[in-house]
């Protein structure tokens, strides 16, 4: 009985060492560490260029205290010693470079006087709920409408959809924000003029704070979403069209295949593969929208500190926010290309390098 159960478990160890290994050298997970080991050169140039490319900007933090008669020369001169602007760009360079690889840290901001680290991570939370309520809520609508226009092509609901279409690319998240505001003005207390909390959201039940976050989301959200939407109609409709007259769908078709069945599982399974791509730089992107949005709707997130960061010359903030874009655009990459083998496993990733 004991040699029964001590060669069960020892089949069971090959077995979950079988599936480890297995796993460890599938072809996703060999592409996705070799695609993180081509991104350390890319990240550390990237890096480079945006802090030297920083420096040619006139003056730095220190230039609004000179304004200030009440600070002496002696003192502006003991903050520039704190700070590190004392010495040459490239000993700043690998001195920062080398508390981020050695330590995680990215540098104390100048006008906060707190660890960089700690500022970008109070206020991720928030940027990354508003942009993926956006990208969701991007995809949700424009994914149905590019096929409902595909479908009706050059009828009464598809020319709607495209004047739709075209009005939202005309309205930039610059111009569609104001719009909102000034609904949202006009419309209170429907809908919050800003922030991401009301008054009393400490007093709230669990749910109650959950609803008041999202009826804070509704105007932040639209206002990054339209733009985006727009262009994703447009693409899913003439992605779909061009699938529509591949023989393989009139093959379908002529073997009495139902309409929906046709479009639904073979036309859109392909027509939507092009647009998965495009997700790694629309992930990118959201953090530029958020510059807009966050500012015009005093959303605490990324955004705000980001662009404050900029006029004020907060040269560590500054790079962490650039870093910060970078990493978005690489992994937003790998994971749009494993969307993309998972949603169509014909798709070699190896041919994808």
């Amino acid at each position: 009985m004991t040699t029964t159960r001590a060669t069960s478990f020892q089949q069971r160890l090959y077995t979950i060492r079988d599936r480890l290994t297995g796993f460890i050298t599938s072809e996703m997970v060999v592409y996705a560490f070799k695609r993180l080991l081509q991104a350390i050169p890319t990240l550390l140039l990237a890096s480079l260029m945006c802090f030297f490319i920083i420096q040619l900007a006139p003056g730095d933090y220190l230039d609004t205290y000179l304004e200030n008669p009440q600070i002496s020369q002696e003192t502006i001169e003991q903050f520039r010693q704190q700070f590190g602007l004392d010495r040459p760009p490239l000993e700043q360079y690998l001195l920062w470079m080398r508390r981020v690889l050695t330590q995680g840290d990215f540098g104390v901001s100048f006008a906060y006087q707190r660890p960089v680290s700690s500022l970008i991570w109070e206020r991720a939370g928030a940027t990354i709920l508003l942009s993926l309520a956006s990208m969701i809520v991007t995809w949700m609508i424009a994914i149905p409408l590019g096929v409902i226009g595909a479908v009706h092509q050059n009828k009464f609901a598809d020319r709607i959809l495209r004047f739709v279409s075209y009005l939202g690319q005309g309205f930039p998240t610059l111009i569609t924000g104001l719009l909102l505001l000034f609904f949202a003005q006009l419309t209170s207390p429907l809908f919050p003029v800003g922030g991401m909390t009301s008054i009393n959201h400490a007093d709230l039940t669990p749910i109650g704070k959950i609803l008041d976050i999202g009826w804070h989301m509704i105007l932040p959200t639209l206002a990054l979403s339209i733009t985006s939407f727009a262009g994703l109609q447009r693409l899913m409709r003439g992605e779909l069209l061009d699938v529509l007259r591949q023989d393989y769908i009139q093959t379908a078709r002529a073997k009495g295949l139902p309409e929906n069945r046709v479009i639904y599982v073979h036309a859109l399974r392909n027509a939507v593969n092009p647009l998965i791509t495009l997700l790694g730089f629309e992930f990118a992107s959201l953090l530029g929208g958020a510059f807009i949005t966050e500012t015009y709707f005093n959303w605490p997130g990324l955004g705000r500190l980001i662009l404050q960061a900029f006029q004020a010359q907060d040269l560590y903030v500054v790079m962490a926010s650039l870093m910060i874009g970078a990493v978005m655009l690489i992994v937003g990459n790998l994971l749009a290309d494993l969307a993309l083998k998972a949603v169509d496993p014909r798709i070699k990733l190896a041919e994808m390098d």
